[in-house]
């Protein structure tokens, strides 16, 4: 590039293939075909450009002079090129001569031709070939019929005879869909399924690695674009040395870009090995998580939806097991979309216990099709427990992710763990709400699972930071909910002694002074107590303060007014909210009356 009078070499570190085309159109040349990273022998000055510049104008980029033995080097096709197309792999078909360049007619083209082509770009066999896809143009129409006969390296290469006809109609002109080119495979597991994800790129095959982090949702595209079925887990390690791997970018995986298309060019290593779990034979799609959506079965490498008349509670406990994920919350139809997908044929008779849906036994379905929205779709939940005590609502908070239940961590966790998130926690566990949380210094560093701070109400394992990053710490998470603190206690007690009768409660004698002892073992003083009191005649209420978490209500005569049921209840104010909490009822029987 020529800058300030001076030729340099132009490096790039995030250099794409987006960039690259708008070099060769910038040159006036085809498609890009390859982008790498060079090494010279010795360093020189070099043009660095910021990675905000996209290439669409080159002379506006912010530009640096650096010290560098690198430089980007491009190879753009010289003859042909696609235009308005979603990728480098598709687009209006447009050939070179003289200069300037042409469309090619329909009627001048056909599947041989645009074999071809996709193979001259780089890109994979032809899976789409029509007219007014992409954008009518004003371009010239090339003259010439190709009789390509498939095995050509180049388009121009093919024979080709002159035309008889003038014009080509509009909505006429080529535009060619090359399938998808990136070859991608699962490397090293025990199925196409599982392994370290691998892309070939300038005909080399390298494991891939993304820049800022792994996530579900990167490891759910590529369980997808491998036609497999959810994501089920993943597992890191390190190896002593370093291999060259391929970086693409985070995003690219969220859109289903082409992946060639996001590789950096930088000739980089790592020795960080990322293995990845799909399911085979299952999967849930268009939900909000992936444990959530419409459930679809595959067979013969192909995908069908199963009927909900077919599928019951046992059933649905396999499958979320199957996929990592917690017990079955939901199970109905309709709730993530129609679909066209055929309906799978046989009706699932599982047992609950089972470790794969398609190992249930099964018989033929009685229903001769599915009926609209009734298609099963499913939500697992996402598996959080709280750990260290005896209740299952107060402890610290843990959650099964990849198979593997660990502490969970919030870097801001002084900032984020506060009543709101805690309470969302206790909420998912059907605990209450939060009473009591607190972040502590447990001095014995764990491997722990960091989630985004801001996912603390939607508590879904998409959340979860993947193993990109090692994460270690002493922190815990820990909550007490509303549900585990204890129920107060009720007793009597009386000057003549108190008695027990089958059927029939505790008794007092008549006239004798007795009391009602409301007391809770909680740790949270103050607050009052209420006595409720009932028999077929009268109900009443008396409160007393709560003075060492405990109240005593006396009555000097016990007289048949005072036969009835009675119920502590515990009002007290705890972290800024007034909890009731009520204990069991307890029947008092008054005798000799």
């Amino acid at each position: 590039m020529k800058i300030m009078g001076e030729w340099r070499s132009v490096d790039v570190y995030s250099f794409k293939m987006k960039f690259a085309e708008s070099v060769c159109k910038l040159m006036d040349c085809g498609s890009p075909i390859t982008v790498r990273r060079r090494r010279q022998d010795s360093r020189e000055d070099v043009w660095g450009l910021y990675s905000s510049c996209d290439g669409s104008n080159l002379t506006e980029c912010r530009k640096y002079l650096m010290t560098e033995m690198d430089f980007t080097e491009i190879t753009c096709s010289e003859s042909i090129r696609l235009v308005n197309g979603d990728n480098q792999c598709s687009g209006r078909l447009e050939v070179k001569s003289n200069t300037s360049w042409s469309i090619v007619c329909e009627d001048d083209f056909d599947q041989q031709d645009a074999e071809v082509v996709c193979r001259e770009l780089d890109c994979g066999a032809p899976s789409g070939l029509q007219g007014a896809l992409y954008g009518e143009t004003e371009a010239p129409e090339w003259s010439r019929d190709f009789l390509c006969e498939g095995h050509e390296s180049a388009l121009l290469k093919c024979r080709s005879s002159q035309l008889t006809r003038w014009t080509c109609p509009p909505g006429k002109a080529v535009e060619i869909t090359c399938s998808d080119p990136d070859q991608v495979m699962l490397v090293g597991g025990a199925s196409r399924c599982s392994g370290e994800l691998h892309l070939k790129h300038h005909q080399e095959w390298r494991p891939v690695q993304l820049h800022h982090r792994w996530s579900p949702e990167s490891f759910q595209v590529v369980c997808h674009r491998l036609n497999c079925g959810s994501f089920v887990s993943e597992s890191y390690k390190r190896d002593r040395g370093k291999k060259p791997v391929w970086w693409i970018e985070t995003d690219c995986m969220k859109n289903m870009s082409l992946w060639r298309e996001c590789v950096e060019v930088d000739d980089s290593s790592s020795s960080a090995q990322i293995n990845i779990t799909c399911s085979e034979s299952i999967r849930l799609v268009n939900g909000d998580n992936r444990c959530s959506g419409r459930l679809e079965v595959k067979s013969n490498n192909s995908w069908s939806i199963v009927c909900e008349d077919d599928f019951d509670q046992q059933d649905a406990e396999v499958v979320c097991r199957e996929l990592g994920c917690g017990a079955p919350s939901v199970l109905q139809g309709a709730v993530y979309g129609e679909t066209e997908a055929p309906e799978w044929s046989r009706e699932f008779l599982c047992e609950g216990h089972e470790s794969a849906l398609l190992h249930c036994k099964s018989s033929s379905s009685s229903q001769k099709f599915c009926s609209s929205g009734k298609a099963v779709e499913l939500t697992c939940s996402v598996s959080l427990r709280l750990v260290g005590t005896t209740s299952r609502c107060a402890g610290v908070l843990e959650m099964f992710y990849s198979k593997e239940w660990r502490p969970v961590y919030d870097y801001k966790s002084e900032e984020n763990w506060n009543h709101e998130s805690a309470t969302a926690v206790c909420s998912r566990l059907d605990c209450g709400s939060s009473v009591f949380q607190e972040v502590t210094d447990n001095s014995t560093r764990r491997d722990v699972w960091r989630i985004e701070s801001s996912c603390w109400k939607s508590l879904s394992d998409h959340c979860v930071f993947g193993y990109d990053y090692n994460y270690y710490s002493e922190d815990r998470l820990e909550v007490s909910c509303s549900d585990s603190l204890e129920s107060p206690n009720i007793s009597v007690s009386s000057s003549s002694g108190v008695s027990k009768a089958r059927n029939q409660g505790l008794q007092v004698f008549f006239g004798t002074s007795f009391s009602i002892i409301c007391s809770s073992h909680h740790l949270y003083q103050g607050g009052i107590f209420q006595l409720i009191f009932n028999n077929s005649t009268t109900t009443l209420n008396n409160t007393l303060p709560a003075v060492n978490n405990s109240a005593l209500f006396s009555f000097l005569e016990a007289s048949h007014a005072h036969q009835g049921d009675y119920i502590c209840v515990h009002h007290v104010h705890i972290n800024s909210q007034n909890l009731t909490l009520q204990s069991q009822q307890l029947s008092l029987t008054v005798l000799g009356i």
